[in-house]
């Protein structure tokens, strides 16, 4: 959510060709896309804490939530470092910051590879990596 809110806030401030980038279609669709994994991204944890608290959840069921979340929100924070163009990078803003984050996040959470094979499996019945 910092990249982002980071993103389009900066997307109303940045003038170029006499208005805010913001202004532009493909930041718009940029944006709109972000905003629509976001919320995915939140509804697929709220359903998981529901099934939680039943009692029912399951293990590939938190690999397909790690894997999908942690990927997502390293795609928003690739995509809002490329809308912020060179002050993406800089620590004016948290957006570089978060992307280090998550990159670290991708490996320490089980890895993606780990969780797309625990998907896998339960797909297939067949473990993979055994």
């Amino acid at each position: 959510m910092a990249c982002f809110d980071a993103a389009a806030q900066y997307s109303r401030s940045r003038i170029q060709f006499d208005r805010p980038i913001g202004g532009f279609q493909l930041v718009q669709a940029k944006l709109a896309d972000m905003l629509t994994e976001i919320t995915k991204a939140q509804l697929l944890c709220i359903q998981l804490g529901r099934l939680k608290e039943k009692g029912s959840v399951k293990p590939e069921q938190i690999s397909l939530a790690k894997r999908n979340n942690c990927e997502i929100a390293l795609d928003i924070a690739r995509e809002a470092r490329d809308l912020l163009g060179a002050n993406g990078i800089t620590a004016e803003y948290p957006v570089m910051r978060h992307m280090c984050n998550l990159e670290s996040v991708k490996t320490y959470e089980g890895t993606h590879n780990i969780h797309t094979l625990v998907l896998g499996e339960a797909v297939t019945g067949i473990a993979a990596y055994r």
